[in-house]
């Protein structure tokens, strides 16, 4: 798990002055995949009492613009947050309970970037969700 110092590090590395907030809000995304904003608010409070709703979001845009982390947005789901950048992996949703959890690529690394007819985009990402139901809701309804 990264310490404070990594956070910091990620911070100056991506050129984005260190501040509390913006510690709070990584590790907090670090902490908590797939997090809300009001999940990932509560969370930095209970650290620093003080933070405002508004630099929580403004964190988050700064950070997901810097590429710390990333937005993903299922249809019929709020903005969530989570700190597995870099790679294309895809997301499993509940249909229940909206629980998230990742799924990595079925066939390699990028296979979802090679497009049957690319219409002359540069594709640079592939965004799949797989949906279900968890094991605990698959098994409340089983019962």
């Amino acid at each position: 798990m990264p310490t404070t110092s990594d956070f910091e590090r990620m911070l100056r590395g991506a050129q984005l002055r260190v501040t509390r907030p913006r510690v709070a809000v990584l590790s907090a995304v670090h902490d908590h995949p797939h997090a809300d904003t009001d999940s990932i608010l509560g969370v930095v409070r209970e650290g620093l009492r003080e933070v405002s709703r508004q630099a929580v979001y403004d964190v988050l845009h700064a950070l997901t613009s810097a590429g710390l982390v990333r937005r993903i947005e299922p249809p019929g789901s709020v903005a969530r947050y989570e700190s597995r950048v870099g790679d294309n992996h895809h997301h499993v949703v509940c249909r229940t309970c909206g629980v998230i959890a990742d799924v990595d690529c079925a066939v390699g690394d990028t296979p979802c970037l090679t497009a049957s007819d690319s219409h002359g985009f540069a594709i640079d990402e592939a965004e799949v969700i797989y949906w279900g139901l968890c094991p605990a809701c698959s098994t409340t309804q089983s019962s």
